[in-house]
């Protein structure tokens, strides 16, 4: 298993570093915050996106991707995660297009996985229902209703829920397994709230009151809902660890660049030996979050069975050095790096935020843990 990216993966990165630096820099996600964009994104962006082939990443030609594996969907991750970009990449090339791909049927995929791959639609996948990550609770219910079901329930912080044009719905059936089904935002009985996290994206939640859906709404070309959710889960985590490990790569390019700039007491700051000592500190973090994203992408790619312990302890690795990465540039840039008018800042903001999506460093230490038999 190699770490080191392929040619093909090498020309991914590039162009995507010279995509997101014009269509969707830091300075955008500031715009998008300050015009109050209710979907948190923009559609015109989503669609260059799909003409690039990014939306298929993990979709099969046969549907219109391309279909590199999720080594290259981390590859082009983090570099969102360097610009900060408000994309519905994860919930939607990954976490749903992957979903439909392991639980769809043939007809479900012909119809929707083509629409993903060409940025005509964007879904969003709703799993959450506590304020903080919990996917062993799942109190929505699907119930027979003549050829089809009555959906009820309610999910949290759907991620692009409020711009999303189609949604799948994680609900218990009559027999407590896990079922997933496509719904309608503007279904009769569907209604959202529009949330604003600190890190300026926009997620919603979403009531589900006696919403009536067809039978072919639910997926069902996948024979185990449970285990297929789990995965489903642990692929949007390892591709969230890549978007992570960009942002605390950025914040320390950044930060490092200051320190050699910004003089004091007739120097350059980073000439002072406490600064350096916290910044190889910094890069030593950096390094071995990194290795471990990539052994969990590989992984993925190449033996999936073996991929919840990497994936666990990436993620973990990740959320902590993220957020270390980003504490300690704002501690850097000084009172600068307290303000609104400089960009580091939502650094700092977006780790957290991402840290906390899909399970925190703690939710996923333990589940190393558990993993490993302890």
């Amino acid at each position: 298993m190699s770490f080191v990216l392929t040619e093909e993966e090498q020309m991914l990165r590039d162009s995507a570093k010279d995509f997101l630096a014009a269509k969707s820099p830091v300075s955008e996600l500031r715009r998008l915050r300050d015009e109050g964009c209710k979907d948190g994104f923009r559609h015109a962006v989503w669609r260059s996106m799909a003409e690039m082939g990014w939306n298929g990443i993990v979709i099969e030609e046969e549907f219109g991707g391309v279909d590199m594996g999720f080594t290259a969907a981390g590859v082009l991750l983090r570099e969102m995660g360097r610009t900060l970009a408000a994309t519905p990449f994860i919930p939607s090339a990954i976490l749903s297009a992957t979903l439909l791909r392991l639980a769809g049927s043939d007809a479900q995929k012909g119809e929707h996985l083509p629409k993903i791959a060409a940025g005509e639609a964007v879904y969003a996948f709703a799993f959450d229902e506590k304020a903080r990550h919990d996917p062993g609770t799942i109190d929505t219910r699907a119930t027979k209703d003549g050829n089809g079901f009555r959906l009820n329930g309610a999910k949290r912080f759907v991620a692009c829920g409020n711009g999303a044009d189609m949604l799948i719905v994680a609900a218990r059936l009559e027999d407590d397994s896990v079922g997933f089904f496509l719904v309608d935002p503007k279904a009769a009985g569907v209604s959202k709230t529009m949330r604003r996290t600190v890190d300026s994206h926009v997620p919603a939640d979403i009531d589900f009151n006696d919403v009536k859906l067809d039978g072919d709404a639910m997926l069902s070309g996948g024979a185990d809902g449970q285990a297929t959710f789990e995965h489903v889960l642990d692929v949007g985590r390892a591709c969230l660890a890549a978007e992570q490990l960009g942002t605390a790569e950025e914040a320390f390019d950044r930060t490092l660049s200051y320190l050699k700039d910004r003089s004091q007491f007739g120097q350059p700051i980073g000439s002072f030996q406490g600064l350096q000592h916290r910044a190889a500190h910094m890069l030593g973090e950096i390094e071995l979050a990194h290795s471990l994203v990539m052994k969990a992408l590989r992984t993925l790619d190449e033996n999936p069975s073996q991929a919840p312990l990497w994936i666990a302890a990436a993620k973990a690795k990740a959320t902590e050095v993220s957020r270390h990465v980003t504490g300690e540039a704002i501690q850097m840039h000084g009172g600068i790096g307290m303000t609104d008018e400089h960009e580091i800042g939502f650094f700092f903001k977006r780790a957290r935020a991402a840290g906390e999506f899909m399970g925190d460093d703690r939710f996923h230490a333990e589940k190393v843990a558990t993993t490993s038999g302890y």
